[in-house]
């Protein structure tokens, strides 16, 4: 508890010490004033001159008082059009009658048939018709420095929207002002009243056309409060767009202003329940969104923010604005048969929008993502992603990337996914970073968690030539090979753990038209593992070993001391610059090609026996035709080459003799299996 004795000691201080001197300085100044002011002394004592003075003043005053009470404001309308007119750079009249009331505490105002024209470009179409204008202003707000509006009155009104490619906009009367992106701000208005309002809208570089209609009603029958409708089409699809709120009346700058909306369009359907934070400022609102749609990408029609293909969609979450800056924060739903959850963060840098966005999904399936690189997706009846090829057969997608899109803004992403349903690569998670600058997509990292080993790299797309340009560097590390080659009577063909690496780079428009274009390096390393002892002694054409241990159900393996395949890729082409399969029994070498654009190989394989076989038939294997169905053979012309010359010699010789073209002495080497991985590596 405090000492009062204490604290009254302190207070006599300050008295002392300031208190005290400040009124004796104040009253010494007043004192020379009363002395020596001629002001002071005049108006204590006025003379006729200020008698006088102080007539023609107060005679000004009323005569000002009353031309303004009996002027007729009407002829400003001409003055006023024609200032407005130079200062802006177009055609601007009040036409009708112009009236004025100042003497009041809520000074106002009325004016009717306002025209504001379009700019040069867009002069066919006037901006704004306003039929009738009322207004007022409180004073009092006035003299303090605010603009407070007790009653604003708009009735027949007509706005013409139009926006160009480019980025002109015909409501903008600065249009060398720079586009900070923020809301429109009007100062509080208590009592708002909109009739017969109409707004017409052309979005030329979204392909949008919009008619609404605009009214704002007092009372408190179902007909009252905000309401803005409209049909048009977008993309040339149709379009609708409902805002209900509330009354106009009583309305606070402290008091939110709930509304609802809801936008239908380019297969999208966007609702949106929440309340501008101060009414009248339109950068500054809250809102809970729900977004769904066929696919994602068709947002940018109503947004103008690039996002990419998906599967039909749906997500809820809370959309906040501030001004430039938008924020949907904490959304979840589905994205095919994918959940998906994060924020995005929507704003304004410079004159270019930025977005950035956090995505997860804690189960994804692979086939949703799919879609993103250009595939075509359905989602099956038990809830599941699947990808449906418009060309059977074929595995790149050929959807064209939208470089216009790429172009008109910047961002930062972020994707990652914890687990993924099983799929047939045995994918276990994702996590993919994406960053778009100036017309330029950076991925990095594209990572891939198998059930074994993983798939991590980068990918640059150049946007900003008429046809992107492309170059991917990716690794293979650890994947096994039993997930490539399948097993078979139970028993895998093979195991061991792949490398490998791709390095492209091209033009391209799509995913296909990138591989069918390209150049670069393809490359598969298999440093050690174990095959089917049956397929590697037929992988040499060894037909009686090969044959005997297959039809016999033999298990046995074989090593693979080291396989290599090294591809030189120009114009789409992939040509084999080393190709060696290298096991136990058989050293085998390949070359041919693959053709990235039309999918499809033409190699051939010629195995040489490390031991000697009886029944050895000197013929290349060929691997043939598409990727997803490649057929297997034996090149007939060297069999029947090696028949012929059999039955030659058991002709001429000896029965015995006609098996020596089908001996093989097995004088095959190992490979030097260190220098051909450092190679193609």
């Amino acid at each position: 508890m405090q000492n009062p004795l204490k604290e009254n000691r302190k207070w006599l201080v300050v008295r002392e010490r300031a208190l005290v001197p400040a009124g004796a300085r104040l009253r010494s100044w007043r004192d020379w004033i009363v002395a020596n002011d001629p002001v002071y002394a005049a108006a204590r004592r006025p003379g006729r001159a200020e008698k006088i003075a102080a007539s023609v003043t107060l005679a000004l005053i009323a005569a000002v008082l009353l031309f303004l009470a009996f002027f007729d404001w009407n002829l400003l309308r001409g003055p006023i059009g024609r200032w407005a007119s130079e200062r802006y750079d177009r055609q601007i009249e009040l036409n009708g009658d112009l009236d004025v009331h100042l003497f009041s505490w809520t000074p106002s105002m009325q004016v009717r048939d306002v025209r504001i024209g379009g700019p040069d470009w867009a002069r066919e179409r006037d901006t704004l018709q306003v039929g009738d204008l009322q207004a007022s202003v409180r004073l009092r707000s006035l003299f303090a420095g605010r603009i407070e509006m007790p009653r604003v009155a708009v009735a027949r009104a007509e706005a013409v929207l139009i926006s160009t490619e480019d980025g002109r906009r015909s409501w903008a009367l600065n249009p060398d002002a720079p586009d900070t992106g923020e809301g429109l701000k009007l100062p509080p208005i208590q009592r708002l009243i909109i009739r017969d309002g109409r707004i017409s809208l052309d979005e030329q570089g979204r392909n949008i056309r919009l008619e609404a209609t605009v009214d704002a009603r007092e009372g408190t029958d179902g007909e009252a409060g905000f309401r803005l409708e409209g049909e048009g089409t977008v993309n040339g699809t149709p379009l609708t767009v409902q805002v209900r709120g509330g009354p106009f009346l009583n309305v606070r700058r402290d008091r939110p202003y709930g509304f609802q909306a809801e936008v239908n369009g380019a297969g999208t359907r966007m609702v949106a329940d929440g309340s501008i934070t101060r009414p009248f400022d339109l950068g500054q609102f809250t809102a809970e969104l729900s977004l769904r749609g066929r696919d994602l990408a068709d947002v940018y029609l109503l947004t103008g923010i690039t996002t990419p293909n998906t599967p039909p969609y749906r997500l809820e979450g809370r959309l906040t604005r501030d001004d430039a800056r938008f924020t949907f924060a904490d959304f979840s739903g589905r994205v095919g048969s994918s959940d998906l959850s994060g924020d995005l963060v929507v704003d304004k840098a410079g004159d270019r929008r930025r977005v950035e966005a956090d995505l997860r999904s804690r189960l994804l399936d692979i086939d949703d993502l799919a879609a993103v690189l250009g595939a075509e997706t359905r989602v099956t009846g038990g809830g599941d992603s699947r990808v449906s090829s418009g060309r059977p057969g074929r595995l790149l997608p050929d959807a064209p990337l939208n470089v216009e899109r790429l172009r008109v803004m910047d961002g930062e992403l972020r994707y990652r996914a914890a687990r993924v349903k099983r799929n047939t690569l045995d994918v276990r998670q994702v996590d993919i970073g994406a960053q778009l600058k100036s017309g330029v997509l950076d991925l990095d990292p594209i990572a891939f968690t198998f059930n074994r080993g993983e798939l991590r790299g980068t990918a640059k797309i150049n946007a900003t030539r008429d046809t992107p340009y492309s170059a991917v560097d990716l690794r293979l590390r650890g994947y096994p090979l039993e997930s490539i080659i399948p097993a078979r009577g139970g028993a895998p063909t093979v195991s061991g753990s792949a490398l490998g690496r791709a390095r492209l780079e091209g033009p391209g428009a799509s995913i296909r038209d990138f591989a069918a274009g390209s150049k670069g390096t393809l490359s598969l390393v298999v440093p050690q593992g174990r095959m089917r002892a049956a397929f590697a002694e037929l992988l040499g054409i060894n037909a009686t070993a090969g044959l005997f241990k297959l039809l016999g159900g033999d298990q046995s393996t074989s090593e693979i001391r080291c396989a290599v395949a090294s591809f030189d890729v120009a114009g789409g082409t992939a040509t084999a610059r080393t190709f060696v399969i290298d096991t136990t029994p058989v050293l085998a070498r390949g070359s041919g090609t693959i053709d990235l654009g039309s999918e499809t190989m033409n190699l051939r394989i010629d195995g040489e026996a490390k031991e000697a076989r009886l029944v050895h038939l000197w013929s290349p294997i060929t691997v043939q035709g598409p990727l997803t169905r490649p057929q297997v053979g034996i090149e007939g012309g060297a069999v029947a080459g090696q028949l012929g010359l059999g039955a030659a010699l058991g002709a001429l010789i000896s029965p015995l003799a006609a098996l020596l073209p089908f001996v093989d002495p097995g004088l095959a080497e190992d490979a030097n299996c260190g220098a051909l991985i450092s190679s193609a590596r």
